[in-house]
């Protein structure tokens, strides 16, 4: 993409950073979030995004240009408080798309967090049931992504949006995720909670790969709006990947059975290689790259 007016919700987050650095070399790029962070909100207009700071949730959106040519809705709120995560997450993304509805196309970021558990252990595919599969560890977390999906398919009707919901699973890389809190854990002997009954399957996907595919996503873009698996090749479960990372280290992984924890969610990404095409970046050489960013002592001469 070059040479785009873009819209960025949430641009300080874990996935949505790189994101909107990699935007800015070559777009206008716009990002709104409250920014409480100064140093982030430093970082970024260091890079040439155009800050302003907006509470999402109170719908005040007079400083937030309309007229952009694509918005990415990345933000997303997990304060555990239901009517402030559904205003934030869930309400906002409707403002907001009524705010840009002259947009070509958004990018709505939503989370296989919206999938119910497969009593048979199958691949996930954009049909398959829905659930609150995070309920225990983040009670409005999957609720609020699912509600959100709603919003976008219904206000991309309304206004003739071109919208593509995108389902990430366990985003990471230089800049964390989920396997860089597990290699604190290890480096701090806490034990990990895993779900009972045998390894845990994911598809991690690394940051390359999801910066990558993002004008891929705008692209397939439609009314009624596309929905899709967002995730990385490879099929592997926590207790692989924390195994790898412990190597790092030099210490054995340690585990719990917990019911709460959050359940497997492997994807079948038929739909997606339909679409955007393969990630590129095997979980190994992610992982060893995350380790490089955050930990670079841990890496053998």
């Amino acid at each position: 993409m070059h040479g785009a007016k873009i819209l960025v919700t949430g641009p300080t987050g874990q996935v949505a950073l790189p994101i909107t650095l990699a935007l800015a070399r070559d777009n206008e790029v716009w990002g709104v979030a409250r920014f409480t962070d100064a140093k982030a909100r430093d970082r970024l207009e260091l890079a040439g995004v155009h800050c302003v700071p907006v509470d999402l949730s109170a719908g005040e959106l007079s400083a937030v240009p309309a007229d952009v040519d694509y918005v990415l809705n990345l933000a997303v709120a997990r304060t555990g408080k239901w009517d402030l995560d559904l205003d934030a997450n869930v309400t906002s993304l409707g403002q907001l798309m009524a705010h840009c509805r002259g947009a070509k196309a958004l990018l709505h970021c939503s989370s296989t967090a919206v999938y119910a558990l497969s009593p048979e252990r199958r691949l996930l595919a954009e049909d398959a049931a829905l659930g609150d599969n995070h309920k225990d560890m983040f009670p409005t977390y999957s609720i609020c992504k699912i509600a959100a999906e709603g919003m976008a398919r219904g206000v991309a009707r309304q206004f003739g949006i071109p919208t593509t919901i995108a389902r990430l699973n366990v985003p990471y890389g230089d800049n964390g995720g989920w396997p860089f809190w597990h290699l604190e854990m290890i480096l701090r002997d806490v034990p990990i909670p895993v779900p009972p009954g045998g390894p845990a399957r994911y598809n991690p996907i690394h940051e390359d790969d999801f910066v990558a595919q993002v004008p891929k996503l705008l692209e397939i873009a439609s009314v009624p709006a596309t929905t899709v698996n967002w995730a990385g090749e490879e099929t592997v479960s926590l207790q692989e990947w924390c195994g790898f990372l412990a190597d790092f280290a030099g210490k054995e992984p340690k585990f719990v059975e917990d019911p709460r924890a959050i359940p497997e969610v492997p994807m079948d990404l038929t739909r997606m290689h339909e679409l955007i095409g393969a990630a590129t970046v095997s979980w190994q050489d992610g992982l060893r790259r995350m380790v490089a960013a955050r930990h670079p002592e841990l890496l053998k001469p």
